[in-house]
Formats: structure tokens, sequence, C-alpha cells
């Protein structure tokens, strides 16, 4: 991967790194690497941040959200099969995902404590960790029916080496990064059922719309450390800017009507409660855009960011609650 920062390229594989020194994180909004309590041994510790257990969990509750959508019987083989296939595959990604950035991690401050730019993991042990990872969460996934295993496949690839590498030459990199970050809802889905159509897609719709408010947030807050890998990942090139807020909020308005679809088919996935909480959520959720707008803070794009944290497994969880009786 190329990644640039402060005018500098440095061109690596996977396997060809030197551990930097240590670095403090030191960055109170930024919990994710924070998963796992203190209590836990140090490599224990170093893995969880290797894949991003925290991220894991709301990964893996869609795609079990996703399952749930589909089926009235609760079968605890399928059941653990995805959850602990599909917590496996989005540890690899993450994993293939921090060796890649392994260079650029140590030049932010937000990321400079993950393990491979502290030094405290060697780039070998963290590909045998990922590749351990890949096998058995497509194998978990490949048992339930060929379709979510390949969609499985698609979702690391996408996300480790299309999106990961591309972050660095272009803000569309977050397009592209929607696509694999939408998926799991639909592999809960096809896990159960093994078919694919318009169902599965809907669920699938409606992550992909969340996607850019969440991110976008992220990038908002995490703009400056950013810069210092040479990454542009706000909207526009002025960055912490009124046009960039303006198009955020349009895309979380955006999830009003994209919440509306499982309701909208001519077979509804859910009833009508399900169909009111999304509008509701949906305005709420805008509501935190609107005030970035207004106010362009950080502290705007931090609730932002946590109100995405809330509405995204809401909206889900109330589907699954309100879901209309299966044919």
């Amino acid at each position: 991967m190329n990644a640039t920062g402060n005018g500098n390229t440095t061109p690596q594989g996977l396997l060809s790194h030197k551990p930097v020194p240590h670095r403090s994180i030191g960055d109170p909004w930024h919990t994710q690497a924070r998963a796992v309590g203190v209590a836990l041994p140090p490599m224990h510790r170093d893995l969880a941040k290797l894949f991003k257990v925290r991220l894991g969990f709301f990964v893996v509750m869609s795609a079990v959200l996703g399952w749930f959508m589909a089926t009235d019987v609760m079968d605890l083989r399928t059941f653990l099969m995805l959850l602990f296939g599909g917590y496996a595959l989005t540890g690899a990604s993450n994993g293939f995902n921090q060796i890649l950035e392994r260079d650029v991690d140590a030049l932010m401050k937000r990321t400079s404590d993950r393990p491979l730019p502290a030094g405290r993991m060697t780039v070998r042990q963290a590909l045998s960790w990922s590749l351990a990872a890949t096998v058995v969460g497509l194998g978990c996934l490949f048992s339930l029916n060929p379709l979510s295993g390949w969609l499985g496949v698609a979702a690391l690839v996408s996300y480790a080496f299309v999106y990961t590498p591309l972050k660095a030459k272009t803000s569309l990199a977050v397009f592209v990064g929607a696509f694999p970050g939408a998926l799991p809802p639909m592999i809960g889905y096809v896990a159960a059922t093994g078919d694919f159509g318009i169902e599965p897609g809907t669920l699938f719709a409606v992550q992909f719309m969340w996607q850019f408010p969440h991110f976008w947030a992220i990038a908002w807050l995490a703009h400056d450390d950013y810069l210092k890998a040479g990454y542009e990942l706000l909207p526009f090139s002025a960055g912490r800017s009124a046009r960039s807020a303006q198009l955020i909020l349009l895309y979380t308005l955006f999830c009003i009507p994209a919440s509306m679809l499982p309701w909208a088919l001519n077979q509804p996935m859910v009833g009508d409660v399900a169909f009111a909480m999304g509008i509701a959520a949906g305005c709420g959720f805008s509501w935190f855009a609107w005030r970035l707008l207004q106010r362009q803070t950080l502290d705007a794009a931090r609730h932002l960011m946590f109100a995405s944290f809330v509405y995204l497994p809401l909206v889900q969880i109330v589907y699954v609650l309100d879901k209309m009786p299966l044919p």
C-alpha cells in the first residue's frame, strides 16, 4: 500500500515492517481500542485491539438481527455459526486493515497505540492471527450455505484490500467502504434462507445509507490526525466546513426513506410500528446532523457519532420486534 503523510510516500508489503517505538494514544473520544478490561493479559488486550472487538460486537449484532428477520425458528447451530463466523471474519478484516496501515497508524495519535505501530506485535504474528480468523470465519459461513460464505469473502476482500488502500488516494473510499460495511444484515438474512432477493437488499440499503453520516462524523473528529497520514475523508477538500456539514445532513436525511424500504415492499417485511419508528429515529438522527451544520464543532460531531451508534441498532431491533409473519 502507498500511504502519504507529511510529503513522504512509503510502499509497504504485508511482511516488510520493523516495529516503531511505543506511542501513547491519549485521545479521550476514541474508545474503540479500549474495548476490553484491564484485567486481560497484555497479549489478549493487543489481540482485542487488532481485531477491534467492540466494533465486532456491533457488526455481528446487525448480522444476527438480519438473521432474525428471515426466520421464526431459533436454530442454535445456525445462530452460533453466524455468531462465531461473523466475529472471526470481522476480526480478520480489521487485522489485515491494521497490517496494511501500520505505518500511517504510527503517525496518528488515535491509532499509534495499536499493537503493530507500538511494536508490541510483529507483522508475522498479526498476519497469522488474521489468517486463522479468516479460515474460522469463512468456514463457519460456508457451513451455513455457499451464498453467505461468498458474501463473507466479498466483505473481507472489499474492506481489507480495496477500501483500505483507497483511503490514501481519495475521499471516495468512504463510498467504497460503505459496501462491506452494509453487508452484515444481508449475510445474516441469507444465512437463514440460502437465497438472495429484495428483502435482504432492503436491509443492506438501510445500513449502507447509515454508513455515510456515521463515518463522516468520525472523520470530522479525526480530521487533523487523518491529515498527518495523508487521508482526506470528509466530503470536500476544505475539510471541516459548512459544505461538508451540509452533505452530512443530506445523507442523514436520506436514512429516513431508506428505513421505509422494508415496509414499502409489495409484501412488507415490517409493520406500521417499525415504519413510524424509522421516521422518528431518522428525524432524531438528522437533528444531530443539523446541529453539526449550525455549530461545526468537535462536540457536535461527537454527538452525531454517538447518535449513529444508537440509530442503527434501534431501527434494526424494532424491525425484528415488528416483523410481519413469514410466508
